[in-house]
């Protein structure tokens, strides 16, 4: 344990930009604990805390600059990537669609609190088309406020920092195994998350081809999109209903949808999240509602896309996300 608090202290900087970078990049291997700790230890002198910020600062607009990139090239394939990257819950890409979409590139100027938010937004603001200066400002801006917040705990609480840091250099080798003990915990926790909300969303799906075929035949299931609106009008399945179309103040989503018996031949819904799970939430509030034969769309509107199958768009209703 002595060992890795020598390296931190010699090699702080280095570390953190690693650490920072590989976890902006969707990892997880959380970089705040290490920005306070390093804090703490570079407490005594301003500049090296000036250093040591704009170094994190660096790491995390280099890492978010590349998922802008990433999803500026490949559209919203890349989103449910991520949320496998990062172990976060499947439904991080529902809630940062449903934050991105309200405040635009503002909403970077906290992503880096919330875990599984700053890789998403990132990528969701090359998505949108947000425009590269606006996003570096804003994301340069909340990187500031991010790392600044954590050097500042460091450097204010730097001697208990440092009583810690000595009580687990004398725990030598069961110093080390405790963080690591800590770590596993962390990830476990994070898997055991993922796999319980697959779990209580199983039913039964709609292929690609299954809904293709119906088509095809005249057979036409009602289909919903359940992503953000913004996300909707780039492309969607062609004749897809948007679940967030505003409806009428006090009204559940699901009220444009009645009556029931216009929708005969079943529900589909679909939306862009690894195992479909914003979909079969919704389809489960649908079930609720004594909606019958609603079923997800297995990949969603990635699977539709990669069949090669139409989408259609409407560009003039994007909602501007350079705001």
């Amino acid at each position: 344990m002595g060992f890795l608090v020598d390296l931190i202290r010699e090699y702080g900087l280095g570390i953190v930009f690693l650490n920072v970078f590989v976890e902006q990049l969707g990892a997880p291997v959380p970089a705040y604990p290490v920005l306070v700790v390093t804090g703490a230890l570079e407490g005594a002198s301003w500049g090296r805390l000036g250093l040591l910020t704009a170094v994190a600062v660096a790491a995390a607009l280099a890492a978010d600059v590349i998922w802008y990139q990433t999803g500026k090239a490949y559209g919203h394939r890349v989103l449910g990537r991520i949320c496998r990257i990062s172990l976060s819950p499947d439904a991080c890409i529902r809630q940062t669609e449903s934050v991105y979409g309200r405040w635009g590139a503002k909403s970077l100027l906290v992503a880096k609190f919330v875990p599984g938010f700053a890789s998403i937004a990132s990528a969701l603001a090359g998505v949108v088309g947000t425009p590269l200066r606006t996003f570096v400002l804003f994301d340069l801006l909340g990187a500031l406020i991010w790392v600044g917040s954590a050097v500042f705990l460091g450097s204010l609480f730097a001697s208990t920092v440092e009583s810690l840091l000595d009580v687990l250099t004398a725990l030598g080798k069961w110093g080390l195994l405790l963080i690591s003990i800590a770590f596993c915990v962390f990830v476990a926790r994070k898997w055991w998350q993922r796999q319980r909300a697959v779990r209580s969303l199983r039913m039964p799906r709609i292929s690609v081809q299954e809904l293709a075929g119906l088509n095809a035949q005249g057979i036409h299931p009602t289909v919903i999109d359940v992503r953000e609106s913004m996300l909707y009008d780039l492309g969607h399945i062609p004749g897809a209903h948007s679940w967030n179309s505003p409806v009428e103040k006090g009204k559940p989503a699901y009220d444009g949808l009645l009556p029931r018996e216009r929708h005969k031949h079943g529900l589909v819904v679909y939306c862009d999240c690894p195992n479909e799970i914003s979909a079969a939430r919704v389809a489960k509030q649908l079930q609720r509602a004594g909606f019958t034969n609603v079923r997800p769309l297995v990949g969603g509107m990635t699977a539709w896309e990669a069949a090669g199958l139409n989408v259609e768009a409407d560009p003039d209703q994007v909602v501007d996300a350079q705001t």
